[in-house]
């Protein structure tokens, strides 16, 4: 039985990429096990970890749901200075998303829902369990 994933995301300069990993984030790590790795549980049983090394490439991207992108865009532009964060979506696709590249190359956005109330529904279903 499945219960929990974990998500690895590697930095050649830790201290750098965990400033910058909480400003995107929004919060300090949940859990700092050791020197050069840092963990944050994004939902229940849901965490992303950080670790220092050389990124993965062509791997991602890790996207992250939110109830805003337009308001998340503007945060990140401002505070981490990112210039690539372009929006889309597509009328057969139920969410609109933005991918954008950390400073060390790894790919990383966010996706909204456009019905709102299957945003609730989603929601409520990851939170209640």
């Amino acid at each position: 039985m499945l219960f929990e994933m974990t998500i690895q995301i590697r930095v050649p300069e830790f201290e750098k990429g965990l400033s910058w990993y909480q400003l995107l984030l929004g919060k300090e790590p949940d859990f700092i096990p050791h020197d050069g790795f840092a963990e944050w549980e994004i939902v229940p049983g849901s965490w992303v970890q950080l670790g220092e090394g050389e990124p993965a490439k062509g791997s991602g991207p890790l996207r992250f749901g939110v109830n805003d992108i337009d308001s998340v865009r503007e945060r990140l532009v401002k505070e981490l200075n990112i210039t690539d964060f372009e929006i889309f979506s597509r009328e057969e696709v139920p969410v609109k998303w933005g991918t954008f590249s950390d400073p060390w190359g790894n790919l990383v956005g966010f996706f909204e829902y456009l019905d709102k109330t299957e945003e609730t529904e989603r929601i409520k279903t990851i939170l209640v369990k």
